[in-house]
């Protein structure tokens, strides 16, 4: 439990301190990014109307608010509390709360969809499967989840130097078979190569 809480707080310190810059930085970041919209559409058209959906790791609020302009009734949870302030104030008309992907103050089968949205990216790969279990728990069967990753391009998962804190990319058939360990079964995948400025492979699993 100690090392668990540890990384949590490394985490966690590290994004409150870079929060602000990381809004600024990230701001419009879907613009140009059209596959990853197009992922992001499948999933509200399948979420929408069907109960609460919740962005697990949401940040400063900018992909849940994508969610809610598409008609999802959605939520966000953070471990970071100054993330969590800036998204209260961009969208003070949202849901917010500080939280950890692993241990949430929800019910079982409470939610019809979670959105993870390159947030598991920080956790060490040997506690993901608890993370799975929990997205598992508080989905209601039938219920939705939609990941986006970095994808390690065939290697084993790869820890790398993100700009924030250690992260690691994820083989995508790996972190697919995770999911299915867990109770989930996959719908479909989308890889995309790197843009011009980025520097990995994105992956997307969309499971229920």
């Amino acid at each position: 439990m100690a090392e668990s809480s540890s990384y949590l707080d490394t985490t966690a310190n590290a994004y409150d301190a870079v929060a602000v810059l990381y809004t600024e930085l990230t701001r419009n970041y879907l613009d140009p990014l059209p596959l990853d919209r197009a992922v992001l559409a499948v999933f509200a058209e399948l979420v929408r109307d069907a109960g609460p959906v919740a962005e697990l790791g949401c940040g400063p609020g900018r992909t849940s608010a994508h969610l809610r302009d598409l008609g999802v009734d959605v939520f966000g949870v953070d471990l970071s509390p100054v993330m969590i302030d800036i998204a209260r104030e961009a969208y003070p008309d949202m849901r917010f709360e500080v939280g950890s992907m692993d241990a949430l103050a929800l019910a079982d089968d409470e939610l019809r969809g979670v959105l993870s949205w390159y947030s598991i990216i920080h956790v060490p790969p040997r506690e993901v499967p608890a993370y799975f279990a929990e997205f598992r728990r508080v989905l209601a069967p039938g219920g939705h989840l939609l990941l986006g990753f970095f994808e390690s391009e065939g290697d084993p998962v790869t820890p790398f130097d993100h700009k924030v804190t250690t992260a690691y990319r994820w083989p995508i058939d790996d972190l697919a078979k995770l999911a299915t360990d867990a109770g989930f079964l996959e719908i479909g995948r989308m890889l995309r190569e790197p843009l011009e400025g980025e520097r990995f492979r994105r992956g997307h699993l969309l499971m229920h």
